[in-house]
């Protein structure tokens, strides 16, 4: 079982793409606010459009990896937030 005062020995650099992950996270958020200080993804969330808006984005920038501007690992951090964003609506669901 994992154990969280121990830190596991990762094979994949996941340390460091976390780490890039949460860095491009919190760029997204001074770089996409419109003036109501809202971002876009909150309000199609409000008109009940969030599920099917993230899986789009998930599978556009999914099927974009490669062709557009070569192996551009954005491409993936954006699948990821969407994922995660899906994530977090889910456990507001939830809560």
């Amino acid at each position: 079982m994992y154990n969280p005062k121990q830190t596991p020995d990762y094979k994949f650099n996941e340390d460091l793409i976390l780490s890039r992950l949460e860095q491009y996270v919190n760029a997204t958020y001074s770089q996409h606010y419109a003036t109501t200080g809202k971002q876009t993804t909150e309000m199609v969330f409000e008109h009940g459009h969030g599920d099917g808006f993230c899986i789009g984005n998930i599978m556009k920038y999914a099927q974009r990896f490669g062709k557009k501007e070569g192996r551009n690992e954005k491409d993936l951090y954006k699948v990821i937030h969407y994922a995660i964003i899906l994530l977090g609506s889910m456990q507001n669901e939830e809560a």
